[in-house]
């Protein structure tokens, strides 16, 4: 698949999810940044305003398998991952795999879980495997998470950890819909007769494999990699920062650029490809000093000021070079 391909069937993904969820395009676009980047999203916002329909919507699209898994107090990690059952006629333990092993999963209210349970999704996330009394059992490939979360300051939630936020290539919000949205919304229900809209399938299996492997040779200038780096380390000097991006954050970027880049259909990556993803990548990843948390400061300003200190590099396009 080559990007012309790649990029019309991000558009008729972005079609197939916009004909059952009411969102802009933007949020939309930046849920699919992440599934090509081969990362993992995390959406908050409140209740009610479409987080769980948007998850289910994307894996419908993208054809493949998907499980949710409804994060409560009381849930434990072998909920996740799947135990060793005693079978009586084998006579020996069986490995009974949890929800987890499906290709798109859903970790709904993710942050009301307690912290043990949500690190539970930490190797998943990262490794592409799970382990469950000292044997590694492979999820189904591919593989992302889509973790919804409720703001923080809800009753009954727990901040998600450093190293567990970190995993999340991209944290984005749904927002409340316009007018127009929330009058389509009373439409839909109005007719329980009528079947809900929903998404329908757009992709086969192989084409989801080589959609995501499609930003793996976008082009990426040697000032714009600079600008990149530089992007992160400058969160690190910043006062109000305790934690700045990780190098990790860093490579996300990279990768969040180049998979933009191919849903706008180049096969190079521009300054306003980085800019663009930087928020929605960056923004999870700070760790702001109790001074400024105090003071009610929000990381979503820290990166907006880091994005107007650090100068863009003049990148000629790949076509100028060419």
């Amino acid at each position: 698949m080559d990007v012309p391909q790649a990029a019309a069937t991000c558009d008729d993904v972005v079609e197939a999810v916009s004909a059952a969820v009411v969102a802009e395009r933007d949020f939309l676009e930046t849920v699919l940044t992440g599934v090509l980047a081969r990362g993992h999203v995390l959406l908050e916002d409140v209740p009610g305003t479409g987080k769980t329909l948007t998850a289910r919507s994307i894996a419908a699209a993208l054809g493949l398998s998907f499980a949710r898994i409804q994060f409560t107090p009381d849930l434990l990690p072998a909920d996740i991952t799947g135990s060793n059952v005693y079978d009586e006629r084998q006579g020996a333990f069986e490995f009974q795999p949890g929800p987890i092993f499906a290709n798109v999963v859903l970790a709904d209210e993710i942050n009301r879980a307690p912290p043990k349970t949500q690190a539970a999704l930490l190797e998943a996330m990262g490794e592409g495997q799970v382990t469950v009394d000292g044997v590694t059992h492979d999820l189904p490939n591919p593989f992302f998470v889509i973790a919804t979360q409720n703001p923080v300051e809800q009753e009954g939630t727990f901040r998600l950890p450093e190293a567990q936020r970190d995993r999340f290539i991209v944290k984005t919000e749904l927002g409340y819909p316009g007018r127009e949205g929330e009058r389509e919304l009373i439409d839909r229900r109005a007719d329980r007769t009528r079947r809900s809209p929903s998404a329908s399938r757009v992709v086969t299996d192989e084409q989801v494999s080589a959609l995501r492997s499609v930003p793996e040779h976008v082009r990426v200038d040697e000032k714009l990699r600079d600008y990149i780096v530089d992007l992160g380390r400058a969160t690190r000097e910043d006062a109000r920062v305790d934690v700045g991006v990780s190098p990790r954050g860093i490579q996300r970027l990279f990768e969040a650029a180049r998979a933009r880049a191919v849903i706008r259909g180049r096969d190079y990556a521009v300054p306003d490809d980085v800019k663009a993803a930087a928020p929605s990548v960056f923004r999870h990843r700070l760790v702001l000093t109790s001074d400024a948390r105090v003071r009610g400061v929000d990381p979503l300003d820290v990166v907006d000021e880091v994005l107007d200190s650090v100068p863009v590099p003049p990148v000629a396009s790949a076509r100028q070079n060419d």
